[in-house]
């Protein structure tokens, strides 16, 4: 799941790598010794989103360890990207753990990944999209553990308090500009986001473009479609109807739509776990994202369960991942604290049970994944840092620096 401050808060592995070596060096030709016990001893580690989840996570483990007969031990990270690069290093990983998709890739070059996916019979259960993200060379590395869109938040008291109705939930960018002005009054914006790509991304892709073509081996960032989804955003911004998190004083477009500093807010499902937590009294609906000029668009997020290839560990690492990504267990997550099921199966009764869901779900349908090359989240972290004087700035600079650094990093990473 990718929690409030998401992927943006993440340590880069690619600094790391050049201070501890963010690989294990693992080729097939020296093996790590496998454990052949009949009970194993396994650890996890994972980076959480709350008591929520740290709860489910070892809950799911004690029953697992329970049929098995193998010991789980579930640890979570203070930083998952520095504790797993210097596992990584010292070859001495846990056997199981979270990997985000921005890190995917570093870890997945370096050889410290077990590729397992060729041992899921049903691997097809989960989108292609998601199997596109944690996939390396062609080969299934990982399966997802869960999935995330984003979708329209709105505090449906502000949106009465202004007079509107369902029947105004934008459908179009042009709809969005009207209400978010008509909401913005009062100390309340319009539409509060980060200002990041993880969210700012959305207008790219409704406008027809992207950070790179769907194979990621070409950078297609400084073009006009691009640029028109930023000048939309900037005019927002110029008109006072949008304002980043930061500017309403906020860390998040949840905690803005929580406090009524923010009429609407993009942000995904993790939202619901956040503010039955924190604003438990605050109304709010979720709709589509408003079409722009090339249609619907979205984003999707994942992390996936990786497992060490320096394990002894392996079969039954598996054996556990098997276990945590299965159906059941996958709903019993999302149950717990929030996540979509990655199983497309499991999401088709995850919709059914949460109704409140239906837009964050449908989206999976036409979701963007993530950028997954090694190094890139570097230039992503490039990129967010100009996005944020994105109200002031030349869009297409910003797109034309995202294109040189990102075309640096893909001929690094071939």
């Amino acid at each position: 799941m990718v929690t409030r401050t998401a992927v943006a808060a993440l340590a880069t592995c690619a600094a790391l790598l050049a201070a501890t070596g963010c690989s294990s060096n693992f080729d097939d030709s020296k093996e790590p010794a496998q454990d052949k016990a009949a009970k194993q001893n396994l650890t996890v580690l994972i980076a959480t989103s709350g008591d929520a989840e740290t709860g489910a996570v070892k809950a799911a483990a004690a029953a697992y360890a329970k049929k098995s007969g193998n010991t789980v031990t579930v640890e979570v990270a203070k930083d998952m990207n520095q504790q797993l690069a210097q596992a990584f290093a010292g070859h001495k990983p846990p056997d199981v753990f979270y990997v985000n998709s921005d890190q995917f890739a570093n870890y997945a070059k370096g050889g410290s990944l077990y590729p397992y996916g060729d041992q899921i019979s049903d691997a097809d259960d989960f989108s292609q999209q998601l199997r596109s993200s944690f996939s390396y060379d062609g080969k299934l590395v990982c399966l997802p553990k869960d999935t995330s869109t984003l979708g329209l938040a709105i505090n449906t008291d502000l949106w009465a308090k202004a007079g509107l109705t369902e029947k105004d939930y934008p459908k179009t960018w042009e709809d969005l500009r009207t209400v978010a002005g008509k909401l913005t009054r009062d100390g309340v914006t319009g539409l509060v986001t980060s200002d990041e790509y993880q969210r700012l991304g959305v207008f790219m892709k409704q406008a027809g473009g992207w950070v790179t073509d769907a194979d990621q081996k070409t950078m297609t960032a400084d073009s006009p479609e691009n640029a028109e989804g930023l000048s939309f955003v900037q005019s927002l911004l110029k008109s006072g109807s949008m304002k980043f998190a930061k500017n309403v004083d906020t860390s998040w477009g949840g905690e803005a739509l929580g406090k009524g500093k923010a009429a609407m807010t993009i942000e995904g499902n993790w939202l619901d776990g956040g503010m039955k937590l924190d604003y438990p009294d605050v109304k709010y609906a979720v709709a589509p994202l408003p079409a722009g000029p090339a249609g619907q668009g979205t984003l999707a997020f994942s992390n996936c369960w990786g497992v060490a290839a320096d394990s002894a560990h392996r079969e039954a690492s598996v054996d556990l991942v098997k276990t945590l990504t299965s159906a059941d267990q996958q709903l019993a997550f999302a149950d717990a604290f929030g996540v979509m099921p990655s199983r497309t199966s499991a999401l088709a009764t995850y919709a059914q049970q949460f109704p409140a869901a239906k837009a964050w779900v449908d989206g999976s349908a036409y979701a963007q994944g993530p950028v997954t090359i090694a190094g890139f989240d570097k230039v992503l972290s490039q990129f967010n840092t100009e996005l944020q004087s994105l109200r002031t700035a030349d869009p297409k600079k910003i797109l034309a620096d995202l294109q040189r650094n990102g075309e640096q990093a893909i001929a690094k990473g071939n």
